[in-house]
C-alpha cells in the first residue's frame, strides 16, 4: 500500500503535517508498510476528505525507524518535509498530528514559529520535550489510560507546565485506551478531523479574504477533561 500522496496546490489554507511512530533504538529503514505508518493512512485520508482543497496533509517518511539517542534521528526528515511545504506554500499556518515517536517530533518541530498547532497522540515525550514548543502553538495532547508503552501520567504533567507558562494545551484521557489506538478508532479519528477543523477555522478569522468556498463543519469538544486558560 503506497503512501498517500500530498494534494499541494497554489493556495491552501492549512498545511497538515502527520508523523508516524517508531520506536527508541533502530535502523531499520522506515517502510511505507510498517505497522506505524499504516496506522495513521486513515488520518492522513479523512483529512483529505473532509477538507478537500483547503487543506494540504502530508504523512512523513523517515529514513530509519528509530529515534536513536542523540541522533534524534527521524528530525532532519521531519524538518525538511516542514520546510518544502512552506516553500511550496509561504505563509500558511502549519499544525502536526503525531503519534507515540511522532508526537515528540512534533514537539521539537513545533518550536519552529511556523508550526501553530500540535495533536499528540498517546505521545512518547521524553526529557520534557514539550518544553521547546512555542507559546503560539495550540497543543492537544491524547493519551489511554492503559497504555503500557508510552506514559499518560507524563503526557497529562506536559500539558500541566504548558498550561502553567501560558500555552492554550488540552490534556485528553482515553479510559482504557491502549497505545495502537485500535479501541475508540471513533474518539481518535473525530479528535483528529476536529483539530484540524478549528486550526482552519482560525485561519479563515486571521485571513478573512482567502477566496475559498469549501463548507467547514463545525468543531465539536473532543474533551472530557481538559487544562486550558479559555
Amino acid at each position: 500500500m503506497p503512501a498517500p500522496a500530498a494534494t499541494d496546490l497554489a493556495s491552501p489554507e492549512l498545511l497538515v503535517l502527520v508523523l508516524p511512530g517508531g520506536t527508541d533504538s533502530s535502523y531499520r529503514p522506515f517502510s511505507a508498510r510498517q505497522a506505524s505508518a499504516l496506522r495513521m493512512y486513515p488520518f492522513t485520508w479523512s483529512i483529505r476528505a473532509r477538507f478537500g482543497r483547503s487543506v494540504t496533509v502530508r504523512q512523513v517518511r523517515y529514513r530509519v525507524y528509530g529515534w536513536n539517542g542523540a541522533q534524534a534521528s527521524p528530525m532532519p526528515y521531519a524538518r525538511a518535509a516542514l520546510d518544502d511545504l512552506e516553500r511550496t506554500h509561504p505563509g500558511v499556518p502549519v499544525v502536526l498530528i503525531g503519534h507515540s515517536m511522532g508526537g515528540r517530533v512534533g514537539a521539537q518541530l513545533a518550536a519552529d514559529p511556523r508550526v501553530v498547532g500540535l495533536l499528540a497522540l498517546a505521545p512518547w515525550w521524553q526529557y520534557a520535550d514539550w518544553r521547546v514548543i512555542h507559546a503560539g502553538v495550540r497543543v492537544v495532547a491524547i493519551h489511554g489510560t492503559a497504555d503500557e508503552r508510552t506514559f499518560p501520567r507524563r503526557t497529562e504533567k506536559g500539558v500541566r507546565e504548558l498550561v502553567a507558562r501560558g500555552v492554550d494545551a488540552s490534556y485528553v484521557p482515553v479510559p482504557g485506551g491502549d497505545h495502537a489506538m485500535l479501541d475508540h478508532i471513533r474518539l481518535w479519528q473525530r479528535a483528529a478531523l476536529d483539530f484540524v477543523g478549528a486550526a482552519l477555522a482560525r485561519a479563515r478569522e486571521q485571513a478573512p479574504a482567502s477566496g475559498h468556498d469549501e463548507t467547514l463543519a463545525p468543531a465539536e469538544a473532543i474533551t472530557s477533561s481538559r487544562y486550558s486558560r479559555r
